[in-house]
């Protein structure tokens, strides 16, 4: 150190572990469910989408499901946590739709993250308890709020952002 320098110090971050935050959104009923757990294996969501069309809305006739393309969020899934019956009836019950590869923009669920981060994870939480706490006391706020999504993604903006996507033709001359 260098006389009448100011003294530097260094800290290091210690990660405690991590978790797993599922998120069900219905973003024009304002219908929100947060979900935390330890890991997000396949029988993790399989348990999760269960709850969704079982308790969260069991009159429903479809589930229109808008998800991202994580290896867990298949069918398949179903299947290595409940009987092949019980998978089929859950399966038959959802309407999956995948958002692109990098187009988590595109996933509602994704918004709700976001919202979620800023509004209540801004800041370290000790453990999974109080984590599990503190964001069902912000499901029931954003629940007694009904707040929705109010995101609009039209088919010109789609051309526009998603260009690369899409082949390029050209007439022949």
């Amino acid at each position: 150190m260098i006389l009448g320098s100011d003294r530097k110090t260094d800290s290091e971050y210690v990660r405690n572990g991590t978790v797993s935050i599922f998120a069900f959104v219905e973003p024009l009923g304002g219908v929100h469910h947060v979900s935390v757990r330890e890991h997000r294996t396949a029988v993790d969501w399989a348990e999760e989408i269960k709850y969704l069309v079982d308790v969260m809305y069991p009159d429903a006739k479809k589930i229109i499901l808008v998800m991202d393309n994580l290896n867990t969020h298949k069918p398949s899934s179903l299947y290595k946590r409940y009987s092949p019956e019980e998978a089929r009836r859950i399966i038959k019950k959802l309407e999956i739709h995948y958002t692109p590869k990098h187009g988590s923009w595109l996933d509602v669920a994704e918004i709700e993250l976001n919202v979620m981060t800023r509004q209540c994870l801004n800041r370290r939480i000790s453990d999974i308890e109080q984590l599990r706490r503190e964001l069902s006391a912000w499901e029931i706020e954003r629940n007694i709020l009904a707040a929705k999504v109010n995101w609009h993604f039209r088919t010109n903006d789609a051309r526009i952002k998603l260009s690369s996507l899409y082949p390029a033709y050209t007439t022949a001359s």
